[in-house]
């Protein structure tokens, strides 16, 4: 696939210098551009690449003012790094427009599926799905029965959704995730063995959401799990059973949220944290990575660490970690009396 400075230039609403009928098929960094790349500039630290750059087409500012000559054809926008996000979302969108129904796939005569839909090979979709318009179904996913998916959703290739779950739209779902499993619902009995209890409930995704690869969202034993509107969930993140992540809400890889816990909206979570079961946490929250989060937490609170160590040992030393400061102002007030009486 290959554009013309102009072409880029008339996207962008920016002003070629250079050659407009200079094509290029491939994106690159500045710093290792090539013939037929083209590349972006809005560091000013990067600004001598510009001149040693072999790529062929670069987007800058329209303030730039080059100290020497420039091989390289330059587009003049308002905001660089701006302008090279817009034309990665449009390289995207065409690269990624594909139409039509590959061979083999099944899908249920009771399914109904909105126009310019794509549905990728080895794909299943069951009894009674409802799925919107301009819906990309990569190969290898499949869509249990009942389930909803709404208009302008991306479904990456080997996703799966079980059953009864809700989609909104302009939602993406990248490779290998499983939606809708169940939750971790066991009962012991006697004989010291556990028997499932079954999960009867549903997951709902709201609009705008994406989710990373290979992340797990389990079914509500009774109700919904809900991935409120805005949310964007990184890679390999469980969310368990009944849990509620609010509106605009963004988490890190590796994550893992118990049963029942409630996060607020426009909450920022890092990598690597967890969270114990039947937790509220509140709007604005931050928490930092790796993280281990054992109780509510109110609006606007961040927080950090999770020291790991015998349970008992931990317990009592916590009683000593909050006292802290008071024990730290005991001491130094202890060394200055008893520098006090050596003098």
């Amino acid at each position: 696939m290959k554009f013309t400075a102009q072409q880029i230039a008339d996207i962008l609403e920016g002003e070629v210098v250079g050659n407009p009928d200079e094509e290029v098929s491939k994106l690159s960094k500045i710093e290792e551009g090539e013939k037929g790349s083209l590349t972006f500039l809005s560091n000013p630290k990067y600004n001598p690449f510009l001149y040693t750059t072999n790529a062929s087409i670069a987007i800058v500012d329209k303030t730039f003012q080059p100290e020497k000559q420039i091989a390289t054809t330059l587009i003049k926008v308002e905001n660089a790094y701006k302008s090279f996000s817009k034309l990665l979302e449009f390289y995207n969108e065409v690269k990624n427009n594909k139409m039509g129904r590959e061979a083999p796939q099944f899908i249920a005569d009771s399914a109904e599926i909105g126009d310019d839909e794509y549905i990728g090979a080895f794909s299943y979709i069951g009894e009674n799905v409802t799925i919107g318009a301009n819906v990309k179904i990569y190969p290898n996913c499949y869509i249990g029965d009942n389930s909803i998916i709404g208009d302008h959703c991306v479904i990456f290739s080997g996703v799966k959704i079980y059953s009864e779950t809700q989609i909104g739209n302009h939602c993406k779902i990248h490779s290998g995730c499983i939606i809708g499993s169940d939750g971790f619902g066991f009962a012991p009995n006697g004989a010291g063995e556990y028997k499932a209890i079954p999960q009867i409930g549903n997951v709902i995704i709201e609009d705008h959401v994406d989710i990373g690869a290979a992340s797990t969202i389990d079914r509500a034993t009774l109700g919904s799990t809900i991935i409120r509107e805005g949310v964007k969930l990184d890679n390999q993140i469980q969310i368990a059973h009944n849990v509620e992540i609010g509106k605009n809400t963004v988490i890190a890889a590796q994550t893992g949220i118990a049963g029942s816990t409630k996060i607020g909206e426009n909450c920022m979570i890092g990598g690597q944290v967890g969270f114990a079961g039947h937790l509220i946490i509140g709007n604005n929250v931050k928490i930092q990575g790796q993280s281990g989060i054992t109780k509510n937490l109110k609006d606007g609170e961040k927080v950090q660490g999770t020291p790991a160590m015998k349970y008992s040992d931990y317990s009592k030393s916590y009683v000593y970690f909050r006292n802290l400061p008071k024990i730290a102002a005991s001491v130094h007030k202890i060394e200055k009396e008893l520098n006090a009486q050596n003098q």
